[in-house]
């Protein structure tokens, strides 16, 4: 039997250790007729197993492009046929507004400002397996969603920086930032402000047997800043020690030389396994929707 899905390429496409990264599928032109959304989802349901989850597994990131995806009931519908469980967004910095079922707006951030290199919620236990985006309204220019391999940022700065990694795989990271998860509570003059961790900065994925830069160090440290955050002080070391700048520094240039910056077209889906991929997003010219549905 024909596959509905057929290999494809973006320009950024990059083969890190023998692996396509990220994986891509279009429609299979004798396959994919004009049978719309229901035969899509058909298709996904059908190939799931077979075909998509070995995808993501290998590649750890997933764009399905040029499918009959067009508004945020499509994309949930699109969610549902992959058959992982939803997880709440509890917890996470980013501010998000449920669309509709269990999809919500992406990080709703200006659009001057980019958002540096994560894993979703890393900063709290209970963070999200999987992650779903659907371009619904494509950006005018910039808004690119750049991706890169946590295991290979791991290796990398094991490289360059081997004390620095020992302490963090010994102390963890401590998060400092207004959230909503059971955390140690501490008064201030502008309110509460909540303390999660100590909490691992480098995790073992059970998955593909190996280690991973499981943290959202660069982006509390580079972009948490407004009136009761200082930047500096959101994240240290699980001991209380401050994170040399030098070393932050560094390890946002090991994520940009390593990414695969996506740029969007009007709808793309794309599936990141939260444990394999961190994410950033570049700023870009209005308009821009980009939708996000999180899974256990």
């Amino acid at each position: 039997m024909a596959s509905f899905f057929q290999d494809g390429t973006v320009p950024q496409q990059r083969v890190v250790e023998g692996v396509a990264f990220p994986a891509v599928l279009v429609p299979s032109a004798p396959a994919a007729g004009d049978g719309g959304l229901d035969e899509f989802l058909a298709a996904v349901r059908a190939e799931r197993e077979s075909r998509l989850e070995p995808l993501v597994r290998a590649a750890g990131a997933l764009l399905l492009r040029g499918f009959p995806v067009r508004t945020a009931p499509d994309f949930d519908r699109t969610v549902d046929a992959f058959g992982y469980e939803e997880l709440p967004y509890v917890g996470g910095a980013a501010p998000r507004t449920n669309v509709v079922g269990r999809v919500f707006t992406a990080n709703e951030s200006p659009p001057d400002q980019k958002i540096p290199f994560h894993h979703e919620m890393a900063q709290v236990p209970t963070f999200p397996s999987k992650l779903f985006f659907f371009c619904e309204v494509e950006p005018k220019s910039g808004g690119e969603t750049p991706i890169v391999l946590s295991h290979y940022v791991y290796k990398r700065m094991k490289e360059k920086f081997p004390e620095f990694v020992e302490k963090l795989e010994k102390d963890g990271l401590i998060y400092t930032r207004a959230s909503k998860l059971g955390m140690k509570l501490e008064w201030t003059e502008d309110g509460v402000k909540t303390i999660m961790g100590p909490i691992p900065a480098v995790k073992w994925d059970e998955n593909r047997g190996r280690k991973i830069w499981f943290n959202s160090m660069v982006a509390a440290y580079t972009g948490w800043k407004d009136a009761r955050n200082n930047p500096v002080k959101a994240v240290t070391f699980g001991d209380g020690s401050p994170l040399p700048n030098n070393v932050i520094a560094e390890c946002g240039k090991i994520l940009e030389e390593e990414c695969v910056a996506i740029p969007w077209h009007q709808g793309d889906v794309l599936l990141i396994d939260n444990w394999a991929v961190l994410h950033s997003r570049r700023s870009f010219e209005p308009p821009r929707h980009v939708l996000a549905s999180l899974c256990k």
